[in-house]
């Protein structure tokens, strides 16, 4: 078996997360959008909340499993490929949309195409590095979650204020359709240990990881986390038009440097810090998120009631580094639940449970809480439905805490 050098790791490494960011971008761009969509197709807060959630999560959780198994039987890059394609060429139909059904059928599109992408990703990673450096390179990998959502909401919000929001559909949709065969012509289908004769079906994974204690808990921890982390990414930039008056463009700046900013820092900090204290207690893959979901809360709650973005950027920052850290452990953690040759489809059920609670519920429930809170606030409904979500860090840090001490006896080598 011919090892890849570590030059070649780094190209694998560096387009998985440019591919990422593309996700990213496409998934969050409608954020930005919503705005504008609200105002040109005449669309409620409950509309847009299942637009940015629902419509995407029914498929995209859902068909990641087939997918990964697929991708686990034959090969991984060739489904992250086409998933690519698919998915970004439905973004790019977003733009034609005239209504709400015909944009959430295009968004449950760019779900579908995406389901192919995430699980993969992380499998190949896991091939490509060692269980030392595992966590790290996840965490490299999980930058495209917050550079692709600063990069969505940047050039989203300029393109839709220069132009108008159906070409910001448009220019990023092409550009991952580019993007598709150049990722094919670069990335190789790593090399794998051999698999066991009539390899595992799907309900042999789901039999592994059913009896594992810390896979629950780490799976519904981060779907509660999730929850709120979708719901305040999408309707964040609202609330910034409502509540602060900033428009387009000054909201793209705004919630893009503190992507940029905190949520790199805490992605990358999650991922070094994963690893440097899991050498020694593989509970502390689930312990740090727990301790960094805690002590978001306050810091949230007190941007949530602010009255100056000044003083909003500075209450956000921190928690929004905290609420990221989990990603590289947590996902680095899943890969060890199981053998080998079952890490995708183990990530994709993971991401199941994740995207479908997390994804599918967060920005519909923060919606409808804001509508159904207008009576009593009014305009400044949406904050207050934000500041209500916030319990679901509490739990998210709950239920990460109680994953500790089982996932020491879970973890496979």
């Amino acid at each position: 078996m011919t090892h890849p050098t570590s030059r070649y790791r780094g190209i694998v490494l560096a387009m998985l997360l440019l591919v990422y960011t593309f996700n990213f971008v496409d998934r969050q761009i409608l954020g930005i959008l919503a705005p504008a969509i609200q105002a040109d197709l005449g669309l409620t807060d409950t509309q847009l909340g299942a637009l940015g959630g629902l419509a995407f999560a029914l498929l995209y959780s859902t068909l990641a499993i087939p997918l990964a198994w697929r991708a686990d039987r034959t090969s991984r890059t060739r489904v992250i490929t086409l998933s690519l394609a698919v998915w970004s060429a439905f973004t790019a139909l977003c733009g034609a949309a005239t209504g709400f059904w015909q944009l959430f059928l295009c968004r449950v599109g760019v779900g579908v195409g995406e389901a192919g992408g995430v699980a993969p990703s992380y499998a190949v990673i896991a091939d490509y590095f060692p269980a030392g450096r595992r966590a790290r390179a996840l965490g490299i990998y999980s930058l495209g979650i917050p550079l692709g959502s600063a990069a969505g909401v940047m050039a989203g919000g300029w393109i839709a204020q220069a132009i108008d929001w159906r070409t910001a559909f448009y220019a990023v949709g092409i550009a991952g359709v580019v993007l598709a065969p150049v990722f094919a012509l670069v990335v190789r289908e790593p090399a794998r240990p051999p698999q066991p004769a009539g390899a595992a079906p799907i309900a042999h994974v789901f039999g592994i990881l059913a009896r594992k204690p810390s896979f629950w808990f780490l799976s519904f921890g981060a779907a509660s986390s999730s929850m709120l982390g979708y719901g305040l990414a999408f309707w964040l930039p609202s609330l910034m038009k409502r509540s602060f008056g900033l428009d387009l463009i000054e909201t793209g700046r705004f919630y893009g440097a503190l992507l940029l900013i905190g949520g790199v820092a805490g992605v990358l900090a999650g991922g070094f810090a994963g690893d440097a204290l899991g050498r020694r207690d593989r509970g502390a893959y689930a312990k740090l998120p727990a301790v960094c979901f805690w002590i978001a809360v306050p810091l949230f709650a007190a941007g949530i009631l602010s009255h100056s973005t000044t003083a909003a950027f500075a209450f956000f920052l921190i928690p929004q580094a905290l609420v990221y850290v989990w990603l590289a452990p947590v996902n680095a953690a899943i890969q060890h639940l199981v053998p080998a040759h079952m890490r995708a489809t183990a990530s994709a059920t993971f991401l199941l449970i994740n995207n479908l609670i997390g994804l599918g519920a967060g920005t519909l429930v923060l919606g409808a809480l804001s509508e159904a809170m207008k009576a009593s606030f009014g305009d400044e409904s949406l904050r207050y439905a934000m500041l209500s979500g916030l319990v679901l860090y509490l739990l998210a840090g709950v239920l990460m805490a109680f994953a500790v001490k089982p996932l020491r006896k879970d973890w496979v080598d």
